[in-house]
Parts: structure tokens; C-alpha cells; sequence
């Protein structure tokens, strides 16, 4: 009896820690994407380094316009 709570228990709460995860990656995607990128972005420019802030800002676009076109062609 033992043996089968113990297998159980590791398979729910193996499972709450794997939807955990999920959980914690995608607020750590809006995070970085609504706050840090425009800040950092905001902050070079301020400090005078446009020239590292426009090619961050361009492969980021280029990237989300790439991902919008496979997201759309599938």
C-alpha cells in the first residue's frame, strides 16, 4: 500500500511541477517581451548606444515577423 501512495503521489505531484514550469517559462516570456526588452532598448538609446540598440531591435523584429509568417502559413 505503501509502494502504490508513494508511486501516486510522485505521479501528481510530478505532474503539478511540470505544469509548474510551463507556468513559470511563459511569465518569464511576458516578462522579458512587455518589460525588460523595451527598457533595455530604452536604456541604450538614452546612454548613447543606438548603434548596439538598432540591430537588437531589427533581429528582434525580423524574428517575430518570421515566426508570424510559419505560425500563419501552418
Amino acid at each position: 500500500m505503501i509502494i502504490l501512495f508513494i508511486i501516486l503521489m510522485i505521479a501528481v505531484f510530478g505532474r503539478l511541477l511540470g505544469f509548474a514550469f510551463k507556468a513559470a517559462w511563459g511569465v518569464t516570456k511576458v516578462v522579458f517581451g512587455l518589460i525588460f526588452l523595451p527598457v533595455l532598448l530604452i536604456g541604450l538609446v538614452i546612454a548613447g548606444f543606438v548603434y548596439v540598440a538598432l540591430p537588437i531591435l531589427a533581429i528582434v523584429g525580423i524574428v517575430l515577423l518570421v515566426k508570424s509568417l510559419v505560425v500563419t502559413a501552418v
